[in-house]
């Protein structure tokens, strides 16, 4: 990608094949982030966790910043974020895979501050025809009027109550939440109709809702998971740039267990080479600090992420890059994605074999109950419908 010499534009768009991966050291749609070569300057990669921010599968073209040679990129500032709203029809998101224990989740925003390089919900930024790269951390979506869904979908007549897992996708405590508050707003629905729910993050701002679910776990209505992937800072500062820090998560397990709120701990993802020799030494910090749940997933790279993840261990592991990918490989039938079900969690082959046999070890060794918390259904009420809530005044 050399070098424009039209000195009047100062930046052109090049265009360049969706699959050119010279094409993902540019920046998308014109943003200021590349430096004098093309590439995207450490200065404006602060922070974050992709190191690119290639297009989408959806577009046809790409497009990059390049340098005309006359240093009008000038100073490159950090990446700021930039928080969108979005008018959903719907909040509650159902799904019938067989390998998902959930059958109902609410994601209150799209896309992630968190940055984890390894999120395999960053593809979902290509529906918005944004890249799963710096995109997908950058730029956010708040769902507006949740609570307000929330309590239509739940007084409706047909309905009838499960767990809603919160977390699944993008993480609803992520630094804008306590700004915009909307996860806030849904537990306060959910605490109301006495709904269950499940919730997995990596951010310590959970506890600002202790107040919330404190008294819904003491019903049988709530349960929090900590994601901790790594107990070391300077390796979960490079992969999850703006999570909370290890410690800060076993302190919110701590706390969290400390309110009579059944806590547990997801090691996820596992990564081979990178964090696979910490899978004992975090389940035995976490349930000493009060976990008493836990659960694994090997790491998985849809779409977009393989590159992204590629990219990221050639920035920060060049030494280690072919090697982890072999391993991903074998976990994986040759490739570096299955997304069989029974498979994508889990990973087949040896190696997976083994990462599975010494979760299951440690569990054993450091006494993790065998059953799980179970959460109640049957002290659900609807909210009143707004006809039953006119009905009030006719009286």
């Amino acid at each position: 990608m050399g070098r424009s010499a039209v000195a009047s534009a100062g930046l052109e768009d090049v265009r360049v094949g969706p699959r050119n991966p010279r094409a993902l050291l540019g920046a998308h749609r014109g943003e200021d982030m590349a430096g004098p070569d093309g590439t995207i300057t450490p200065k404006a990669l602060r922070g974050r966790g992709a190191v690119t921010n290639k297009s989408g599968r959806f577009e046809k073209e790409a497009r990059a910043i390049v340098d005309d040679g006359w240093g009008s990129l000038g100073e490159i500032e950090a990446l700021r974020t930039e928080v969108h709203t979005e008018r959903p029809r719907n909040i509650i998101t159902r799904n019938d895979s067989p390998d998902i224990s959930f059958e109902r989740s609410i994601n209150p925003y799209r896309g992630c501050e968190h940055g984890c390089i390894y999120c395999f919900a960053r593809p979902t930024h290509a529906y918005m025809g944004l890249s799963p790269g710096l995109d997908f951390e950058t730029k956010l979506f708040v769902k507006e009027g949740a609570a307000q869904l929330l309590e239509r979908e739940l007084s409706a007549a047909s309905y009838q109550p499960r767990t809603i897992a919160i977390g699944t996708n993008t993480d609803p405590y992520q630094p804008i939440e306590r700004t915009y508050r909307t996860m806030r707003s849904v537990l306060e629905v959910l605490a109301a109709a006495n709904h269950p729910v499940g919730i997995v993050t990596k951010s310590a701002l959970v506890q600002r809702d202790i107040d919330i679910l404190g008294p819904m776990a003491a019903k049988g209505l709530a349960k929090v998971a900590l994601s901790v992937t790594t107990l070391d800072p300077v390796l979960a500062r490079k992969m999850e740039p703006r999570a909370a820090s290890p410690e800060k998560r076993l302190e919110t397990i701590e706390k969290l267990a400390e309110a009579g709120i059944p806590t547990g701990v997801m090691v996820a993802p596992v990564i081979p080479a990178i964090n696979d020799d910490e899978i004992e030494t975090i389940l035995t910090r976490a349930h000493a600090r009060g976990a008493r749940e836990a659960g694994y997933i090997v790491l998985r790279l849809p779409h977009e992420a393989r590159d992204l993840f590629a990219e990221w261990l050639m920035e920060h592991y060049p030494g280690k890059a072919r090697h982890v990918l072999s391993l991903v490989r074998d976990m994986r039938g040759g490739k570096l994605y299955d997304a069989a079900f029974g498979k994508r969690m889990s990973g087949t082959g040896p190696y997976a074999w083994m990462i599975g046999r010494r979760f299951e070890i440690a569990l054993e060794k450091i006494g993790f109950p065998k059953s799980r918390a179970r959460l109640r259904t049957d002290l659900f009420t609807p909210p009143a419908r707004q006809g039953q809530q006119l009905n009030l005044f006719q009286l």
